[in-house]
């Protein structure tokens, strides 16, 4: 019996020494293929003993550099910040209870976040719209790069024509599905409630949810790799989060920061902003020897983007030791990361802030003053320069720029006011309905040339917004443009919208099969009528035509501009004024006379209305190439675009007809006007055709020898006289004569024996612009457009115009090349960069781009003419009430007949010893003095000569209607 029992416990510790070692060796087999380091702790007991020790190196953020102003103001800076974080630390054995668990952990995570009053991060390529609908919020190579990363393959040339061609809402039912993410999979009601899920998701939950496990999904390759789902939590949410960690495990809340812009409208085109690196980001930074991952904020425009090396910094890195729940165990080696740098700029903070507000005041003035109480201005029977402005543009385009909510109009919360406007946009809308099925089905339909302007406008939105850019329906690619039938409908207008059709779809230009409806069984008629169904069911839900809809209820009276004016307090744009609603209301205040009280008072700015003019820019620099102020009038507020991004604010930016996202001083480029007059100038003098003191051309008034003729701005081709009579290279400079301008650009293209080359003049042009810095951008640190110089048209390019356009940092650097007679340098907006601790790396010196060599009696005859134009009796001579002595020159810039001017002004102060140079551009700004203006009001408060209050009042500056003087 002992021995039984003895070679039975033998046998049986054998036994469990085998299962021992098996076990042992297939978990050691398990770890080592997830390639991850073992540590069995010493333990008398194996079995019960035996615990995990993974090491994991956890990456440390390192802090982004800060910008300062010239005066060490801080303009972008780091605030703390807590960030929720999550790691997949679980084993499924099946990917339905993987589903089921993440989508758990996420929808409660979800819960906690927004319930809590904060956001999860939504930077993803597919979004919804106000209508349910999904769509891409990407396009070009970072949609393909997001599809390519959805799909699996390390490289977009790997997709297939189906994937990418796949449509938001096709790509949302492939995540959504039981092959990937689960969310609307297919699970009983037990399976549902065991994981703490509803049986049913909004759009907008799934969507969050996608994102949640995309982002998940996306580190999934390394096992323990944190994913960030929201930033910038509340204490109430770190609470909550960190209470139940145990029942989200993997979640973590860490210490973050926050990017935070300081007076965000004045500098953020300066700045641009940051956000979440994109796949066509990681690709090139990781390329240029970065070392960055998907999780990391990188700068997306501006001088963040400029100086992301130097603001980025280094990350550091901590060896921990975690559970297989991923809880931490031990810590072991830490790198701590290094802060990036701080960039100190030239920029002079509250010159900056004042040049913008000043800007505002003069093209809200301007807007003030020519407008006028009509319904339409006949632009063809007048010049440029008196160009108005009626108010039913302003009412119109407190719809057309998305001032007024119209989506609102219908929400339950919409006031009277608001419930009456909708019901009459709702009959409008479908009298337009009902016409366009009338001409779509008609035996007899009228041509377009024979409709009334509103109708024409429908059908044009209908052929080439709706069926050509939206649907593809009308495909673009497959028309001929030289065919008869396409030009009737073009050029000719002679046939109509349904003949063009008919048409277009025998010649196989349309997609009928895009059309809802079985096309094989229908004729020509019902086709149709299912078209119009169509047209009538997309553009109902189409914000441009409902915005053409609004346009023409107010046009015919069938939406009052009072009751426009009432939906400004009811929205919240206005803030509410009992007494003026009243009076509204009651009838005793017009809307035109309160539209311009709002416009006068800054209450409607220029840029709501994005009327003409609602843009400018203003650049001053020192005479070494230092930005002080470069204003770009509007701005917007980049903290809602950094951190995590505002994407209802970022739509209504990119679609706001103010251009807010395109800077007008680095960007915008037009022709120079009279402000080039001064390189003329130049090239005159050098090339010997006129001496500063003794050449005299007697302007006519009109000049006859170029194709066709060039008016002098004195010229009136209604009286049919105006010259300035007699003038030299000083008085030509003064009085701003197109006529003296003009004859010296034809004398540049005349040879020795007096035979004009047009290229010639334009050549030697171009090689004097090319001096003053007109051959490149400038240098500066933001984007730029290119100078265009002029191609034709010498005695044109001579004053200015011909097809030259330049920007206003190109014309400022060319006024400090003026005012320190021939040095021209490059453009900075950098004054330094300095370690985290304040050690200064780099400073940034003076860099000469060119110098123009001339004679001291030739650079005095330049600047005693800009004197003159500031101290003569033209439209700068209030310029003098500054009291300081100064040069300049005014410019205005024809682009259309049919559209106000551009006004420009340039020149340097003070006159005697120059400090600064500068340059102003209103864009459809009507005239130079405008631009004066502005600079007659920067100069004030730069040089103290007025009060602050007394210069910048938060009211319209007040101009003068009229005919420019140059």
């Amino acid at each position: 019996m002992f021995n039984y029992v003895k070679d039975s416990l033998s046998k049986a510790i054998r036994s469990r020494i085998i299962v021992l070692t098996v076990l042992f060796f297939l978990m050691a087999f398990l770890l080592a293929f997830r390639l991850f380091d073992l540590q069995i702790l010493n333990g008398e007991d194996y079995l019960n003993n035996f615990t995990l020790k993974i090491k994991k190196e956890k990456t440390l953020k390192s802090t982004r550099g800060e910008i300062y102003d010239s005066d060490g103001n801080p303009l972008a800076y780091n605030q703390l910040a807590y960030t929720v974080t999550f790691e997949d630390t679980g084993t499924y054995d099946s990917v339905k209870e993987q589903n089921l668990s993440l989508n758990s952990s996420m929808y409660g995570l979800l819960r906690v976040i927004e319930d809590n009053g904060n956001e999860i991060l939504t930077d993803f390529g597919i979004a919804l719209d106000k209508n349910g609908e999904y769509y891409f919020t990407k396009s070009g190579f970072n949609l393909q790069r997001f599809k390519a990363d959805i799909y699996g393959e390390s490289y977009i040339s790997s997709l297939t024509d189906e994937q990418l061609n796949a449509t938001a809402q096709e790509m949302m039912d492939m995540l959504v599905s039981d092959d990937y993410y689960g969310i609307l999979g297919d699970y009983t009601e037990a399976e549902l409630a065991e994981y703490n899920l509803p049986s049913s998701f909004t759009k907008e939950e799934t969507l969050k949810l996608t994102i949640m496990r995309s982002k998940v999904a996306a580190n999934s390759y390394q096992k323990y790799m944190e994913t960030e789902l929201a930033r910038d939590i509340n204490e109430e949410t770190v609470a909550i989060i960190m209470e139940n960690k145990d029942v989200y495990q993997g979640v973590d809340v860490v210490e973050d920061s926050i990017r935070v812009y300081e007076d965000s409208e004045y500098f953020a085109p300066l700045l641009g902003y940051t956000g979440q690196i994109s796949a066509e980001e990681l690709e090139e930074l990781n390329a240029a020897g970065g070392n960055y991952t998907s999780n990391d904020i990188v700068g997306k425009s501006g001088l963040e983007q400029y100086f992301e090396s130097e603001l980025q910094g280094s990350k550091g890195s901590k060896t921990v030791y975690v559970d297989n729940l991923g809880k931490i165990i031990s810590e072991d080696s830490q790198i701590n990361p290094q802060a990036g740098n701080d960039i100190y700029l030239t920029i002079d903070r509250d010159l900056q802030i004042a040049a913008y507000d000043i800007l505002e005041q003069v093209i809200a003035g301007i807007v003030w003053t020519n407008m006028i109480d009509a319904k339409d201005f006949d632009r063809e029977s007048v010049s440029s320069d008196y160009i108005r402005i009626p108010v039913y543009d302003a009412y119109y385009a407190l719809f057309e720029n998305n001032v007024i909510d119209a989506s609102h109009l219908s929400s339950d919360e919409a006031s009277s006011v608001e419930q009456r406007v909708y019901q009459s946009f709702l009959a409008k809308e479908e009298q337009v309905f009902a016409y366009i099925r009338s001409e779509l089905t008609s035996e007899t339909p009228a041509a377009y040339q024979d409709l009334e302007e509103e109708w024409q406008v429908y059908m044009s939105y209908i052929v080439n917004t709706m069926l050509t850019t939206d649907t593809g329906i009308l495909d673009a690619d497959a028309i001929d443009v030289h065919d008869e039938t396409y030009i009737a409908w073009t050029t000719d207008e002679t046939i109509s919208l349904k003949e063009y059709l008919t048409y277009a779809i025998s010649k196989g230009w349309v997609d009928v099969t895009k059309i809802p409806v079985d096309s094989d069984y229908l004729d020509g008629n019902e086709i149709f009528n299912a078209l119009a169904d169509y047209i009538q069911e997309y553009l109902s839900e189409d914000d441009g035509f409902s915005r053409k809809v609004y346009k023409y209820m107010i046009m015919n009276d069938q939406l009052s501009g009072t009751d426009i004016c009432l939906l400004l307090f009811d929205q919240g744009i206005l803030e509410m004024n009992e007494t003026d609603y009243n009076a509204l209301a009651s009838g005793s205040l017009g809307a035109y006379d309160f539209i311009r009280s709002k416009i006068y008072t800054l209450e409607l700015t220029p840029a709501q209305l994005a009327l003409e003019p609602c843009s400018g820019s203003v650049v001053v620099t020192d005479l070494e190439g230092n930005v002080l102020a470069c204003v770009t009038y509007p701005g917007y507020d980049n903290n809602k675009l950094a951190n995590t991004m505002d994407s209802d604010y970022y739509y209504k930016l990119n679609n706001d007809l103010s251009y807010p996202f395109y800077n007008k001083a680095t960007q915008e480029a037009t022709a120079p006007g009279s402000t080039f007059k001064l390189v003329t100038s130049t090239a005159g003098m050098l090339e010997g055709v006129v001496d500063p003191y003794n050449t005299v051309i007697s302007c006519l008034g009109k000049f006859e020898d170029d194709d066709p003729p060039i008016n002098c701005w004195i010229y009136s081709d209604s009286l049919g006289y105006g010259a300035h009579g007699a003038e030299s290279l000083i008085t030509a400079i003064k009085d701003s004569c197109n006529y003296y301008f003009n004859t010296v650009g034809l004398m540049l293209g005349q040879d020795s024996t007096g035979e004009y080359d047009d290229a010639a003049g334009i050549e030697t042009l171009t090689k004097y612009a090319e001096m003053y810095g007109f051959d490149s951008t400038t240098g500066i640190e933001i984007g730029e457009s290119s100078p265009r110089l002029a191609t034709y048209d010498a005695p044109r390019m001579a004053m200015g115009q011909s097809d030259m356009t330049l920007t206003t940092t190109q014309l400022a650097r060319y006024a400090s090349t003026l005012a320190n007679e021939g040095t021209c340098y490059d453009l900075t907006l950098m004054d330094k960069i300095t370690d985290s601790d304040g050690n200064v790396l780099e400073e940034k010196e003076p860099v000469i781009h060119n110098i123009i060599e001339m004679s001291q009696d030739k650079w005095d005859a330049i600047h005693t003419g800009m004197n003159q134009v500031v101290t003569s009796n033209t439209s700068s001579v209030f310029l003098n009430e500054t009291g300081l002595s100064l040069a300049g020159k005014t410019g205005t810039a024809q682009e259309s007949k049919l559209r106000a001017n551009h006004g420009l002004f340039i020149g340097f102060a003070p006159y005697e010893t120059p400090e600064i140079a500068f340059a102003v551009r209103i864009t459809n700004g009507y005239s130079s003095g405008n631009a004066a203006t502005v600079m007659k009001d920067l100069l004030s408060y730069y040089y103290n000569i007025k009060d602050k209050d007394e210069i910048i009042t938060g009211t319209a500056t007040a101009v003068t209607a009229g005919q420019s003087t140059d």
